[in-house]
């Protein structure tokens, strides 16, 4: 025979049944009309250098105890706020918490005045003018350089490519080098399904929301299955919040410069070129093992965005062989930034690494 329930056992179960049916109801009314949208990227910041579009942005969490200063470069084609995305899950929190001094490299919404921006722009326009901010701000004399995603490959290729980098620490976050491994948009690029004119529009650069579809492409079941685990979790506010950003994130992409995604899907997607270990930005050779610093490749396990097998080259390619690491950390593309597996493991490890790296001040500094 089953055995038999105890009553109180049974109305503590109703009440607690009740009680989340009214929450998922609630939860689910205010998620429907887009009500209570969570706060994203409020960590305390202040810009402190800008062109054109382009801001940098210096974080205020608590007095700087390590230098040299960390810039995060980030990608080019979502919004930078997955790095400071909520209190409690934000690298840009974690990493101010601890003593660093943090900057934050925010490329802004590209529209026509943007459409020519090509890879030189960035690595030898951009960067150079960004890096000698972080240093004036700072006063110091080196930076570590952190970029995420196709931001690393311009923190790599500025490394590499300056003489006067003034690098101590690179850390790659997810940052593709092989891009035959790479999912069914870039594929579909590469044998010519797809053309670089195709996606581009009227205003010279390739619209968010083909963006958007290029990312779904990579696995079209997530958001099923993320879907359903809302509706399990429905009445759990703190679950739901965390949801709602990830979500908002996920869909706000920006346009990506014409110019820079030509030159992304011949050199890149088609030749691969960053395997061969080089590439020609402007009228000079670019080559990754001239990358100045301490080497940290840093890859999530389950990636579908980026998967480890682009990035595991990294261990060949970029910077001294003898200065390299390589950081595999669990969790999918957005674990660098946000989620319980980036609390967990990615935030204190990356803390960690870039503090071995770096001194300590006799005296905590305010600025």
């Amino acid at each position: 025979m089953p055995p038999t329930l105890n009553p109180l056992d049974l109305v503590t179960r109703i009440n607690r049944d009740v009680e989340r049916s009214l929450l998922r109801a609630r939860n689910g009314v205010r998620y429907v009309r887009g009500t209570h949208a969570p706060k994203v990227g409020v960590t305390p910041k202040e810009v402190v250098w800008q062109r054109g579009k382009a801001q940098l942005w210096r974080y205020r969490n608590g007095p700087v105890r390590y230098g040299p200063p960390v810039l995060i470069v980030h990608s080019l084609v979502s919004r930078s706020y997955i790095l400071d995305l909520r209190p409690g899950s934000s690298l840009v929190e974690f990493l101010t918490g601890a003593g660093l001094d943090v900057f934050l490299l925010d490329w802004g919404v590209p529209d026509e005045l943007d459409a020519d921006n090509d890879l030189e722009r960035y690595v030898d326009w951009y960067l150079p003018r960004a890096v000698a901010a972080v240093r004036r701000e700072s006063g110091s004399d080196e930076v570590t350089l952190a970029g995420y995603c196709l931001g690393g490959i311009l923190a790599a290729l500025y490394a590499a490519g300056h003489d006067d980098a003034a690098v101590r620490n690179l850390i790659l976050m997810a940052t593709p080098i092989d891009f035959d491994e790479m999912g069914a948009m870039v594929a579909f690029l590469r044998e010519g399904r797809l053309t670089a004119s195709e996606l581009v529009d009227d205003t010279g650069n390739v619209p968010a929301d083909v963006l958007y579809s290029g990312f779904y492409m990579q696995a079209p079941t997530t958001e099923i299955a993320q879907k359903a685990t809302l509706l399990e979790n429905l009445w759990n506010d703190e679950f739901v919040e965390g949801f709602q950003t990830m979500a908002q994130w996920s869909r706000d992409h920006v346009p990506f410069p014409g110019a820079l995604f030509r030159q992304l899907v011949e050199e890149f997607v088609r030749k691969n070129v960053l395997m061969t270990g080089s590439i020609r930005l402007g009228d000079r050779k670019v080559h990754l093992a001239d990358a100045r610093g301490n080497v940290l490749n840093a890859m999530a396990e389950r990636d579908n965005v980026v998967p480890p097998s682009a990035v595991e080259p990294v261990m060949q390619l970029v910077g001294d062989p003898a200065r390299r690491e390589e950081l595999r950390l669990p969790g999918g593309h957005v674990t660098f930034g946000t989620g319980r597996s980036a609390v967990k493991h990615t935030m204190p490890k990356l803390a960690e690494w870039i503090i071995d790296r770096s001194d300590e001040y006799p005296e905590p500094k305010e600025w």
